[in-house]
Formats: C-alpha cells, sequence, structure tokens
C-alpha cells in the first residue's frame, strides 16, 4: 500500500510508543479499543493496517490527534530522515492556546522534538507533571513556567530543563511564544 498509503510508514513504530509512553499494555490498548491483543500486535508491528475508525479511536484513546497519525506531505526519499517545514505532524494540543508540531521524523528514537506555539495569553491551567527528562529553547516571545512552584520568566534566547517536576505555563505577552522542546521519552 505504500504509493497509496495516507498514514505515516511509522505508524506501528509510532502507536507502540505513545502506548508505553501512556503506561499501557497491549492488553490495556487492546481492550480500550474492543480489539484482540493479536491485531494490535499486528498494528505495531505493521503486519495489518487499522481502519481510519480504528486509527480515530486510537487518537483518543492515546489522546493524540488523528492527524498525528497521517502523512503530512513527506517525499518518499526523505521519509523518516527529513521534516520539512511545510510538512510536520500535527501534535494533538491538550490546552487551549497550544499549537504544537512534530520536528522529529517519528517517535521511534528515545527521545522527540517538538516545535510549540503558545497563543498570546495562553495558559496551562493546572500544573502538569511526566514522566520525562526536556531541554526546551525559546525561539521568540516571553514564557513564564512555575517548576515545583518556583516561577521564572523568560525570552528569546533562554532555555530550561525539566526532569519530572511539576510544572505550570504562561504566555502573558501580547504575542505568540515559539518553543522547541526535546522530550525523552516521547509523551505525544
Amino acid at each position: 500500500m505504500p504509493g497509496n498509503r495516507v498514514t505515516v510508514a511509522t505508524l506501528g513504530a509510532d502507536i507502540r510508543a505513545l502506548r508505553k509512553a501512556r503506561g499501557m499494555t497491549l492488553m490495556d490498548l487492546a481492550e480500550a479499543l474492543n480489539r484482540s491483543v493479536g491485531w494490535l500486535s499486528q498494528v505495531e508491528r505493521d503486519k495489518s493496517h487499522p481502519a481510519i475508525a480504528d486509527l480515530g479511536r486510537m487518537a483518543k484513546v492515546l489522546d493524540v490527534s488523528v492527524a498525528s497519525f497521517l502523512q503530512v506531505g513527506a517525499l518518499p526519499e526523505e521519509e523518516g530522515i527529513i521534516v520539512r517545514a511545510g510538512a510536520r505532524r500535527p501534535i494533538g494540543s491538550r490546552t487551549e492556546g497550544l499549537t504544537e508540531g512534530l520536528l522529529s521524523p517519528d517517535l521511534t528514537d528515545d527521545f522527540e522534538v517538538i516545535h510549540s506555539t503558545f497563543a498570546p495569553h495562553s495558559h496551562l491551567p493546572e500544573p502538569l507533571t511526566r514522566p520525562t527528562q526536556e531541554v526546551c529553547y525559546i525561539i521568540s516571545g516571553e514564557f513564564e513556567i512555575a517548576l515545583d512552584g518556583k516561577r521564572f520568566n523568560l525570552k528569546a534566547g533562554d532555555s530550561f530543563r525539566l526532569r519530572g517536576q511539576q510544572f505550570q505555563w504562561w504566555n502573558r505577552s501580547d504575542t505568540p511564544c515559539e518553543i522547541v522542546w526535546v522530550i525523552s521519552p516521547p509523551v505525544y
């Protein structure tokens, strides 16, 4: 199906990475999808291809956008290697005012690189903790982050690190803020 494929070439590996990042077993995800473990195992090994309805259920259970499973125009010879600016895979935005795109070619590495744009006056309403290590670089704009309750104001050129701390963020300015996040293990 490569010539008419609409999903990413690494679909199975990406589903496996997302499942593991959510702390789910094959059985957990199969039960949530009302599918067999054997079917899901074949999907993760690219031996079977899920229907669009299955992708929709997977996206919901794994808390990502269906678009994160779809091709965005990569040239066949560049797929898995090059990510063009206009061909980034969108990542499901869990917070209003936050738009994210995958800079990594896929989710098969031990880390992922995300480009985030925070709309003016957007914020993360509730503090969040995730079992990751992250390094973030502010490309443009201003950003406020609270790490374990301690607040920091950052500007373009600044960077910060997270190591499983509780965090919350704000873009209090009138302009968007752009940040590149390197996250290990992948969470999207």
